[in-house]
């Protein structure tokens, strides 16, 4: 059998590499403090070493040249984890045996693949492809999920929720579970229930204030078959429990109800420790890419040729192609003859309107997502759009910074 020591690791993210690494059979130490470390390392001989390290990357360095100066321990790969470091700076690491360094936040399937080889045993991942994501503002956790049920990300997000409850000090954390793309059965329901478990678990969640909005008949089966969830709401729209999660003095600004309280988050992701996204997923990079070797292409739906002069020119910054549509019936046309990374479509347009659009492309599980650019602020509107599957609503206008930035947030995990 393996044998792992973790040095000096934060709670949440010793407690989930000691799950992981003993699915795989390998036996964990955990300790804190690097002189017991090093007694302990003298005394056992592990055959591998992970090390985390605070905001000062020299802290380690007399750990690493007492474990260097010993015959029986030089030869122990080291892992170290931390913030992010210069080159020069993990040059210095190299002379150490350090076999390699990882930044926070962690992308765990590089994380695992690396130990895999350290430790000449391969990790079982769950390659499933998968959307889930956190937002939080003030006590409301946002949990999005989309695509698929991965339960690498399910086993992480359970340390991701205690670790924005705990470092934003949540006293009554509300959660809403936003799966309104899902569509699931009984082959997902393992993993239904793995999710609900992972997120059920924390002690200061109580399932009164867990929602579900889902549209999903399995799903809905599920949660009321379950004793365990009793509390739990399931809702088909938003607007149901915007009031009650969100407090009743919220704004009639729709920019801010759903932008400020929904899609943006209180507490930056890469402030967490652990990666809700995989590297496999962004294709080396956190920028935007298509789904194959082709430029990226985006279908634009405006009647107005101002905005489709403007979007078009915008995304071609990002060397995009953007195909131009006057009407909804022209995309609906078209739709099924190309492959678009990303959909923009108006709301109210001439024939066919945007709510239709998306209506439609939902039921036949279209994969692009959505982004709706509108003028319209009537807050049933943008609940509607939400609702009905869009991935993200904008209102016009929006400087082309804006627009690429949301671009890029709503492709960098589906790609």
């Amino acid at each position: 059998m393996k044998h792992v020591l973790i040095i000096d690791a934060t709670s949440l993210f010793r407690e989930y590499l000691k799950e992981k690494l003993k699915e795989e059979n390998i036996e964990v130490e955990i300790i804190q403090g690097q002189n017991s470390a090093f007694t302990k390392l003298v005394s056992q001989l592990h055959d591998l070493v992970i090390v985390n390290i605070s905001d000062n990357f020299y802290d380690a360095i007399d750990f690493l040249e007492r474990k260097q100066s010993n015959p029986n321990t030089a030869p122990i790969p080291i892992v170290i984890t931390g913030p992010k470091l210069e080159k020069d700076q993990i040059e210095t690491l190299i002379p150490y045996k350090v076999t390699k360094y990882f930044s926070k936040p962690i992308k765990f399937d590089l994380f695992f693949e690396a130990l895999g080889r350290i430790l000449r045993t391969p990790f079982s991942l769950d390659t499933t492809p998968s959307i889930l994501e956190l937002h939080q503002n003030e006590n409301v956790i946002f949990i999005e999920v989309a695509k698929g049920l991965n339960r690498e990300k399910i086993s992480l997000l359970k340390y991701n929720i205690s670790e924005l409850i705990t470092s934003n000090k949540i006293q009554s954390p509300k959660i809403v579970i936003m799966m309104s793309d899902m569509t699931l059965n009984f082959v997902d329901g393992s993993n239904l229930e793995f999710m609900m478990e992972a997120i059920l678990s924390g002690s200061h969640i109580l399932r009164k204030n867990v929602k579900i909005l889902t549209k999903d008949e399995f799903t809905k089966q599920l949660i009321a078959g379950h004793k365990e969830y009793e509390g739990v709401e399931v809702v088909n729209s938003i607007s149901t429990v915007l009031p009650e999660i969100l407090g009743n003095g919220i704004s009639s600004d729709i920019a801010q109800i759903i932008h400020d309280k929904i899609l943006t988050s209180e507490s930056d992701i890469h402030d967490t420790t652990a990666e809700m996204r995989f590297q496999s997923e962004l294709g080396g990079g956190d920028a935007p890419k298509p789904q194959n070797t082709n430029r990226m292409k985006i279908a634009v739906i405006d009647d107005d040729p101002v905005i489709q002069q403007i979007l078009q020119s915008t995304f071609a910054r990002i060397n995009a192609d953007t195909e131009l549509f006057n009407s909804g019936i022209e995309f609906m046309n078209k739709v099924n003859t190309e492959n678009y990374s990303l959909v923009i479509l108006d709301i109210f347009m001439p024939g066919i309107s945007g709510f239709d659009i998306i209506t439609t492309l939902h039921n036949r599980n279209y994969k692009a997502p959505i982004i709706v650019y509108s003028s319209a602020t009537q807050r049933e509107v943008v609940i509607q759009a939400l609702s009905l599957g869009a991935r993200s609503y904008l209102v016009k206008p929006q400087k082309p910074e804006a627009l690429l930035q949301k671009v890029q947030e709503v492709l960098r995990t589906t790609v």
